[in-house]
């Protein structure tokens, strides 16, 4: 059996209205040397049935269930654990990518012998309306990361090659941003593509709906996971707080 060059990590939880989409976005992609892998999270919906459909006629799609739910974060490493290729991407099973994203994004990366690159991505609805474009910056270290998590993870590529297969710690929030500051720690930047590559669904009742919610978990995030002292997880809360006001206004 070949070995894909990229492996593809969708976590999946009762995603039965999204996830086909998802799949088709992946089955799009001009890049073909690339796996699939499904991480079911004890899904209670058809989400299992849905993937089991797409297995039978794409064999690059792989499907893991698990027997109870675990989460997202869990479902991912998994996943990881079980990935052959060279690269690692991140795609949830309610969101969509560009149908060009891996053979832009790939190029990118190969030509920069880059372990980890970024794009830019696009808001839709649970219709598939789309709404704001989301520009990060051309490039962000770990300093700046923990200003602000400029990397969607929709939109995430690392190779494994040059860094290792590494895993998101299993914190319950804040899981894709620890995992891209453990990455700049063994490297000095991440280098954003500038296309929007990727489409972030956004629910109706998504979590960035309640933004005490999530400034709460970021600030349990510098003092929990981080373990930083109460200074400098305010100097860094304060830049994060005006980022997001900055974001949210424009």
């Amino acid at each position: 059996m070949n070995i894909p060059a990229v492996s593809i990590i969708m976590p999946s939880f009762n995603s039965e209205k999204t996830i086909q989409a998802a799949i088709d976005s992946v089955r799009a992609q001009t890049y073909s040397s690339w796996e699939l892998i499904i991480s079911d999270d004890n899904s209670s919906d058809s989400t299992v049935e849905i993937v089991e459909k797409n297995v039978l006629y794409e064999p690059r799609i792989i499907l893991i269930q698990h027997s109870e739910n675990r989460g997202a974060g869990f479902s991912r490493n998994d996943a990881i654990s079980k990935a052959r290729g060279k690269y690692i991407a991140f795609l949830d099973s309610d969101d969509i990518w560009h149908e060009k994203k891996l053979e832009i994004q790939i190029r990118f990366m190969s030509e920069r012998k880059l372990a980890l690159s970024y794009t830019q991505y696009q808001k839709i609805n649970m219709e598939g309306v789309k709404g704001k474009i989301i520009i990060p910056p051309d490039v962000t270290s770990y300093s700046e990361l923990l200003k602000s998590n400029v990397i969607g993870c929709l939109t995430a590529v690392y190779d494994q090659e040059i860094l290792g297969k590494m895993y998101m710690p299993l914190i319950r929030k804040r899981q894709d941003m620890a995992l891209w500051l453990d990455i700049l720690k063994k490297i000095e930047f991440a280098y954003c593509v500038p296309e929007v590559l990727a489409f972030y669904r956004e629910g109706h009742n998504s979590l960035s709906s309640n933004k005490i919610k999530i400034l709460s978990s970021q600030w349990d995030f510098y003092r929990g996971h981080l373990k930083f002292g109460i200074f400098r997880s305010a100097y860094y809360f304060s830049f994060y707080v005006f980022n997001a006001l900055k974001k949210h206004k424009t």
